[in-house]
């Protein structure tokens, strides 16, 4: 049963002068702990005496829950996909949106994550790890002509 089904049960029996307490011990009989608590039947019972008529819960304040939407899942993809070397900082400077919405957005909406100050995706497609492997030999074959130098690269581990 969901609570608005509960309330339901509690506005009618309330209705019928039942006191709170009854009203639980039978929601509790044939729910057990899936049963609202005591207090809340309480609460309610007092409500619906009082004159409310409504079973929805009335609108929190409070802050709304818009900030991973697409439109600023968007703004932050696309000056990661412009700069993949940019920050959290500077993309908060540009997009105004907190620190910890943009940390969410990049690692759990776009699913990216930070590899030498650079946003790489954490789970690479098949195109992707063969792509890396053709850059290694590429640069593999310039290490053994002598025209490039292994000391210019700098790599790091998850560690």
């Amino acid at each position: 049963m969901n609570t608005k089904n509960f309330c339901f049960y509690i506005k009618v029996r309330t209705a019928l002068n039942i006191l709170a307490s009854v009203i639980h011990d039978e929601l509790y009989s044939v729910h057990g702990d899936q049963a609202p608590s005591l207090r809340t039947v309480e609460r309610w019972s007092t409500w619906f005496r009082e004159g409310r008529e409504e079973v929805e819960d009335e609108a929190r304040p409070g802050r709304p829950v818009t900030t991973t939407v697409s439109e600023n899942i968007e703004q932050v993809h696309l000056p990661i996909d412009d700069d993949p070397y940019i920050t959290i900082e500077e993309l908060q400077e540009q997009i105004d949106i907190s620190y910890g919405i943009i940390q969410t957005i990049i690692f759990n909406h776009l699913k990216l994550t930070k590899m030498t100050a650079r946003y790489i995706p954490k789970h690479p497609t098949d195109f992707q790890r063969a792509e890396r492997v053709r850059i290694c030999k590429q640069n593999l074959a310039k290490f053994e002509e002598g025209t490039w130098c292994l000391c210019d690269v700098v790599i790091g581990g998850e560690s």
